[in-house]
């Protein structure tokens, strides 16, 4: 004895066949009692100014321009290491001391020099006087102020390599007052950011321009975006970037002029709207994520939820409801988000279509209710 299960949708349409409804070419009529038996809901697509082109996974990474090594201007041993990675810092911070007797033989020629240029300065302003009295010859005004010029010129020269050093102009103005040498250099950060890593221990001796931090501001990140070669036709700089499952956009400034030979894509590179909503800190640099590029629409575009698209033989379709029953209209996929399906066709947007209940629809329209 064989057994036959009859699925629910398709029971209450052959409990419907004979009641009055009947499937035509490309319209459904169906009373309102059996639409309701069927659980078919109905809504009005939704209008969209904008379409998605393409999914890609993509990279978090921070701009060159954002980024810093922090190095030591002098060799000496690192004292004190500040700061831990992740530690948020203001320009002008400490990162770093350093005991460097490198940076005593600077402080003296500095001072030397500082101290020729105030004898240089006495002779300035005698000869000066004895020009303008007549007592002395020019040639020998010449030589006395170009002393004074190369004496200004040298103490310049060994401030600037303090500086350079590490030390601020305030230090060093100091440093002119009191004569007083220090061997402590601090290594101070260049800009306003995040310790993204930390590159060297305290109570170790390192070398001039030894790496010891690397500090970046995060106030601007960019997307790095594999795009597939054989779709780079899609896109063109200015489209739209989203990341998937947040409300972070972009917008691509940059598409690369050489292929991957490892996967065949090529670099987009999207920069992160400068006003980010709430949310979007949580975007950290190395992540990998996924995303989804879009661009505006040049025709008239809807979305749908997945469940009102019906398939028959390769085509999509949907059930518009009329005052007899349902009109099948058949729609073009433009694109897909989650749930939901982008889609045009010949419907104006005002008119209600089957969200649910539409492969019951489907069957009706096949006259897979009739005849059994």
């Amino acid at each position: 004895m064989r057994l036959f299960f009859i699925r629910p949708a398709l029971a209450l349409l052959l409990s419907f066949a004979g009641c009055g409804s009947y499937a035509a070419e490309n319209a459904i009529r169906i009373s309102q009692q059996n639409i309701d038996n069927l659980g078919v809901n109905l809504s009005k697509p939704k209008a969209v100014s904008q379409i998605p082109v393409l999914s890609a996974p993509a990279k978090v990474v921070i701009p060159p321009t954002r980024e810093y090594i922090v190095s030591a201007a002098q060799a000496g041993i690192i004292d004190k290491m500040n700061l831990a990675i992740g530690d948020k810092v203001a320009k002008g911070q400490i990162l770093a001391q350093l005991n460097s007797p490198d940076l005593l033989t600077l402080q003296r020629e500095y001072l030397k020099a500082s101290t020729a240029q105030q004898a240089s300065l006495i002779n300035y302003n005698r000869d000066k006087k004895l020009l303008e009295e007549g007592v002395i010859p020019d040639r020998r005004w010449q030589e006395t102020r170009s002393l004074y010029n190369s004496a200004v010129s040298e103490t310049d020269e060994h401030k600037q390599l303090l500086e350079i050093a590490g030390m601020t102009p305030g230090e060093v103005n100091l440093l002119a007052k009191t004569h007083q040498l220090t061997r402590q250099l601090n290594v101070r950060a260049p800009i306003t950011g995040v310790v993204m890593e930390r590159l060297a221990i305290a109570g170790t001796h390192i070398d001039m321009m030894a790496p010891l931090y690397r500090v970046a501001n995060l106030d601007e990140l960019w997307l790095e975006i594999a795009i597939p070669q054989e779709r780079l036709g899609d896109i063109k700089i200015g489209d739209r970037v989203v990341v998937e499952n947040s409300d972070i956009s972009a917008k691509i400034a940059l598409l690369g002029q050489s292929v991957n030979p490892d996967n065949q894509t090529i670099l987009a590179r999207a920069v992160i709207e400068p006003i980010r909503p709430t949310g979007s800190a949580s975007l950290r640099p190395g992540q990998r994520i996924n995303t989804r590029i879009i661009q505006p629409s040049n025709k008239a575009a809807f979305k749908i939820p997945n469940t009102a698209i019906a398939w028959h033989e390769g085509k999509a379709f949907i059930f518009i409801r009329t005052p007899e029953g349902f009109s099948v209209s058949p729609i073009v996929l433009v694109g897909k988000q989650d749930d939901e399906s982008i889609v045009s066709g010949d419907f104006s947007g005002n008119e209600e279509i089957a969200v649910n209940g539409a492969v019951a629809l489907k069957a009706n329209w096949l006259g897979l209710g009739s005849g059994e």
